[in-house]
């Protein structure tokens, strides 16, 4: 087999391979990150990559494509850990955690810094967006056992959608960091866990009837006679 079919970065949601192919991708992925959080998206070239890698350049054009390729392959590799939703025990605890940890991994400028150019990739190239989408994607997926377990305990109506939930848990504390770029806190974390929670309990994320649906009161009002003024 020859060397570019055996290096080359494979499809997300393959098996990945060992062996000196893992540690190479290993080492490229650690340049790319490292070189994202030091430069951002804008600064970083196929150059340093190989500098800092140890692999040359020649290589990496073969087996990646190029800056474009790199970024989505190190943005795939991270999506493989061994993260896990938090098991508190309780809807409002896991939202609260999830929520948190949002701000825990924004909140130290030298941590956020890697994650954060990732995002701003995603808004130059059109191939490190797809590759966010699918992290987050799978991210998000693993976060629906949160739900899933919620609703196996009552705490959430039958129906709910697990995916909308986890993600609205995050969403304020995304527009703040990446949209008008206000400070994120734990009391930030804390209300729109509880925010979320609540609107769960409410059955807001439970499918609707309809705009045009009828409820029962609503059938009873509009078939009942018409009283007389006094």
């Amino acid at each position: 087999m020859s060397e570019n079919a055996e290096g080359a970065a494979p499809p997300p949601g393959t098996r990945r391979p060992g062996g000196r192919t893992a540690r190479t991708r290993a080492a490229v992925r650690d340049a790319v990150l490292t070189g994202l959080a030091e430069h951002g998206y804008p600064g970083l070239t196929v150059e340093y990559v190989a500098e800092r890698s140890g692999v040359h350049k020649t290589t990496l054009y073969r087996r990646w494509g190029g800056l474009e390729g790199l970024v989505a392959d190190a943005l795939d590799l991270a999506g493989e850990d061994t993260w896990a939703p938090p098991d508190t025990g309780l809807l409002d605890g896991d939202l609260r955690a999830l929520a948190r940890e949002v701000c825990e991994a924004f909140g130290d400028p030298a941590a956020a810094a890697a994650p954060t150019a990732f995002i701003a990739a995603a808004f130059q190239s059109e191939r490190a967006a797809d590759a966010l989408r699918a992290f987050y994607t799978e991210r998000f997926g693993r976060c629906e056992a949160v739900v899933e377990r919620a609703v196996a305990r009552g705490e959430a109506p039958v129906g709910t959608d697990a995916g909308a939930v986890v993600r609205a848990v995050s969403a304020p504390l995304f527009l703040r960091l990446f949209v008008t770029r206000e400070p994120v806190d734990t009391a930030l974390a804390d209300q729109s866990a509880a925010a979320v929670a609540a609107a769960v309990r409410a059955g807001a994320f439970t499918p609707s009837t309809g705009a045009g649906t009828a409820t029962a009161t609503d059938a009873r009002t509009a078939t009942a006679p018409p009283r007389t003024p006094r």
